[in-house]
């Protein structure tokens, strides 16, 4: 049952936030919502998810009101290649909404997790969305994002929270329209050429990611090395044995900390 539906112009776009009590998961929602004509900017935020998702599919539940979990309805001017960069869009605008909340301002992994002392609090999901019924070439991108204000996952968690990492407790709808408004602009950049370039560029220059020994974990296989680069594409370029192979998806372990 949706509990309200709230009209707000954050900065530089107009965004319509749907506030609702529970979902099985705002991604999921918001991907069979999007080709009833929602526009961008279309918000869905839940106070619990019965069935969160990240990635390969893995379910996190956290207690009514212990996290920010939302999801954003984008329909960018980029290939579908290019989807990864609608998550790095996200990723630096949480990152920016934290140091703005907090006063401090965690690291980010690749390819969509926020971290603390290297205990994550916060993760993202794009996925690809239907486009309008008259407009079938248009890309729809759905990214969703967790951040953990007060819960820091179960006891066996190496996860942590916002709240445990930075003493501060953070009001949800507050963090919301922070992580609204830096967004803005970042969403805008997804269109043109000059703005994906400048958004890769912020990217790298904050990734903790890179200059780090990695353990890359792919669906049947794993390889180590350096990570290097991010493509143009957001993707991750990692020397093994002299060699830069590139890497659009997959589970990323740093496995020591920047020299």
């Amino acid at each position: 049952m949706e509990l309200s539906s709230v009209k707000s112009m954050a900065e530089l776009w107009k965004t319509d936030v749907h506030h609702f009590e529970s979902l099985g998961s705002t991604n999921t929602s918001l991907v069979a919502d999007a080709g009833s004509g929602l526009p961008a900017g279309t918000v869905y935020v839940a106070d619990f998810q019965t069935a969160g998702r990240g990635r390969r599919d893995r379910t996190w539940e956290a207690p009514p009101k212990s996290s920010l979990l939302c999801s954003v309805l984008l329909r960018p001017t980029i290939q579908l290649a290019e989807a990864h960069l609608a998550t790095i869009a996200m990723a630096l605008s949480a990152r920016a909404a934290v140091g703005s909340a907090t006063g401090l301002t965690p690291m980010l992994k690749w390819p969509n997790d926020l971290l603390f002392n290297d205990a994550k609090f916060g993760g993202i999901l794009a996925e690809v969305a239907a486009p309008f019924a008259d407009r079938p070439g248009e890309l729809a991108l759905v990214v969703g994002i967790g951040i953990n204000l007060t819960f820091s996952g179960p006891p066996e968690s190496v996860a942590t929270s916002l709240l445990k990492a930075t003493g501060a407790t953070i009001d949800r709808d507050g963090f919301l329209s922070l992580l609204l408004e830096e967004l803005g602009p970042r969403q805008s950049q997804l269109n043109t050429a000059e703005g994906r370039a400048d958004l890769l560029g912020e990217y790298e220059s904050v990734l903790s990611t890179l200059g780090r020994e990695v353990r890359v974990e792919l669906t049947d296989s794993m390889v180590t090395g350096q990570a290097k680069s991010i493509g143009p594409s957001g993707e991750l370029g990692v020397e093994i044995d002299g060699v830069v192979r590139f890497f659009h998806a997959g589970d990323v372990v740093h496995l020591r900390p920047t020299m």
